[in-house]
């Protein structure tokens, strides 16, 4: 039940632009335990990145398409492909773009990802104490532990931080099972899984990897080693400072060249259909406005 309420305040949330007028979304700390459940477990430097991009949550969905078309990307390559096609979202959801699977997760669920980036927007202290709740929960019940990917440091606060601070690796679990007790006589082993490392060296440091993290005492967020102070009364205006990283309007970017290739796909389809227009004409007939092709 209470999660039906969430996805239905997160769905009011939707229905109105990121940008629009009105008072900031309120969530109660279990409605931000349920919201933050799916990220809490993950590093700390991925956990800052995802809240930064999803307050810009509007441009998740076609910057999602772009990291799927430019999987086979990786380090360099992909760095300098996301710097020369001039890519006109903000370089805080630049910043996921080497990360297909959290793109394409943050993509599938905008009811999710738009409530996550409000929340943050508006009650950031409150986001960051929701996920310390989440990571309790999940030590207690013994999932959350040391691994060959991440090192869980214990303490007022609980820290995840990579092993290798180059490689981050996407955790998988259900938040089903690792914010709950086991069963009895279950295990608690083996919930979290790890993907394939991702090098967040130096290539990528112009959007923050290697200068981002959370600082749990002050509950807050540092991208690029500074403060994120975007909220929601001055998400219209703010911009974080980015090294390096170009903010590109729609009037001085030019094409990339996934839109490139599907340009000249249409172009070549025009023509091929321009050349057996004649032969589809036969007698004069009438064959409408639109010169004779059947669309249907």
């Amino acid at each position: 039940m209470r999660f039906f309420k969430l996805l239905l305040l997160i769905a009011g949330l939707t229905a109105v632009s990121a940008f629009a007028q009105g008072p900031p979304p309120s969530f109660s700390p279990s409605q931000l335990d349920e919201l933050v459940a799916r990220i809490a477990l993950y590093p700390d430097p991925l956990v800052a990145q995802i809240l930064a991009g999803a307050s810009y949550s509007e441009q998740i969905a076609a910057a999602a398409k772009w990291s799927d078309q430019h999987h086979y990307l990786k380090g360099k390559a992909l760095a300098d492909a996301i710097q020369e096609d001039q890519l006109p979202w903000d370089p805080s959801v630049q910043a996921l773009l080497p990360f297909p699977s959290v793109m394409g997760m943050m993509a599938s669920d905008m009811r999710w990802t738009t409530g996550l980036g409000n929340a943050f927007l508006a009650q950031q202290q409150d986001v960051m104490s929701a996920i310390q709740r989440e990571r309790r929960k999940a030590r207690s019940f013994g999932y959350l532990r040391d691994n060959g990917q991440i090192i869980v440091g214990d303490g007022p606060y609980l820290t995840i931080i990579p092993v290798n601070p180059e490689i981050l690796s996407v955790p998988y679990y259900d938040p089903r099972i690792v914010f709950f007790p086991p069963r009895p006589g279950i295990v608690a082993e083996n919930a979290i899984h790890f993907g394939f490392g991702i090098s967040i060296g130096g290539f990528f440091r112009p959007w923050g990897w290697g200068n981002s993290r959370v600082d749990w005492p002050g509950r807050t967020v540092f991208i690029n080693n500074a403060r994120w102070q975007r909220n929601w009364g001055n998400r219209r205006e703010y911009a974080h400072p980015f090294v390096n990283v170009h903010r590109y309007g729609p009037g001085d970017r030019v094409p990339d060249r996934h839109e490139l290739f599907e340009r000249s796909e249409r172009e070549r389809n025009d023509e091929r259909e321009g050349r057996r227009a004649p032969e589809e004409h036969h007698g004069g007939e009438d064959h409408g406005l639109d010169g004779g092709h059947d669309h249907r």
